[in-house]
């Protein structure tokens, strides 16, 4: 029995591993693909806002968690992004998919923009310029002299586009499968990213700034670009935004919406693709269980979790998914 339970043991060592990095992304979007057709519209539409979130926080993950630029005014490339489709749609009739693949070519351009100047700051000081770009810009969009643009206080209201081809899906189902192809689009460029020469270079500056220079790599090119492709992903998360909430106005750009940003990434997990989907999960579900459970004092509900989920997962959710099957790994080689 021993000689036959030590041939079975050699045996299962030498058959291959589990596949799991491909199997597990298979299985997310098989299952992501059959959600709709067995949830109502209203879990429909919370799950493509989960996805919409996912991709800015994608964004923001880049440029705070890969290469240590920290941002508090991401939700100011939002309300561009946002801003850019409703008004391509609403004036000029544009179709939704050229109006958000515009509206994350302007924001990548404002990135861009705003990193040059951002050169000369670092940590806190680069945090606090951020800062007043994402307070300031609702102001901005209520100014009266491009009203006639922006819509003012009124805002901009949206219809939701039909599914094309006739195809048997309501427009939130069909809004659902756009956000999710566009997702997987941009996590497959994220990855490529930071697995690339530049993504190795942009983590070099996190790092150590000094030794990247010593070692040969512009600064300066390589956190203005990751500014500007974090500002792309987030702009194209606030088209599809405006396109899903049928609706764009200031006051849905407060600087609440950076700093929803900022817990995302880190309650889900620096440098961590991954992650953004756990913080998107936390954004999304979170505040509303909040609410169920007190309708009196939600935020402080929001609060409580926030501060176990910090001290219990310091490394985010994603960190605590790593070190758990890195766990049941080892445990399981243990004869």
């Amino acid at each position: 029995m021993q000689s036959q339970s030590l041939e079975a043991m050699s045996v299962a060592k030498n058959l291959p591993r589990w596949p799991v990095r491909r199997v597990v992304p298979a299985l997310f979007v098989v299952l992501a693909c059959a959600l709709p057709f067995v949830v109502s519209n209203y879990r429909t539409f919370q799950l493509n806002m989960v996805f919409i979130s996912t991709i800015a926080l994608l964004g923001l993950n880049l440029l705070t968690g890969y290469n240590g630029q920290i941002s508090l005014g991401h939700g100011a490339f939002y309300a561009i992004g946002a801003y850019t489709t409703a008004i391509l749609m609403d004036r000029f009739n544009c179709p939704y998919v050229v109006a958000i693949a515009s509206s994350g070519v302007i924001c990548m351009g404002a990135g861009w923009l705003f990193g040059l100047p951002a050169l000369r700051l670092e940590g806190l000081y680069l945090a606090l310029a951020t800062f007043a770009l994402g307070v300031c810009l609702p102001q901005i969009l209520k100014y009266k002299g491009i009203e006639d643009w922006t819509g003012g206080v009124q805002g901009i209201t949206l219809i939701k586009p039909d599914a094309p081809l006739g195809l048997p899906l309501s427009p939130d189902q069909w809004l659902y499968f756009v956000s999710l192809g566009i997702l997987l689009l941009l996590v497959w460029v994220a990855h490529n990213l930071v697995t690339s020469h530049t993504g190795r270079a942009i983590m070099a500056i996190r790092d150590n700034p000094l030794a990247a220079t010593a070692m040969g790599i512009d600064l300066a090119r390589y956190k203005t670009t990751t500014f500007g492709i974090s500002a792309m992903f987030t702009g194209i998360a606030g088209g599809l935004s405006a396109l899903t909430v049928q609706f764009v106005a200031p006051d849905s750009f407060s600087i609440l919406v950076s700093a929803g940003f900022l817990v995302g990434i880190v309650v889900g997990g620096l440098a961590s693709l991954s992650g953004a989907l756990y913080g998107a999960l936390f954004l999304q579900f979170v505040p509303n269980l909040a609410d169920q459970i007190s309708k009196a004092a939600p935020w402080a509900i929001y609060g409580v979790v926030l501060i176990g989920f910090v001290y219990l997962m310091p490394a985010g959710i994603a960190g605590f998914v790593h070190r758990a099957l890195a766990s049941v790994k080892s445990s399981s080689r243990k004869p």
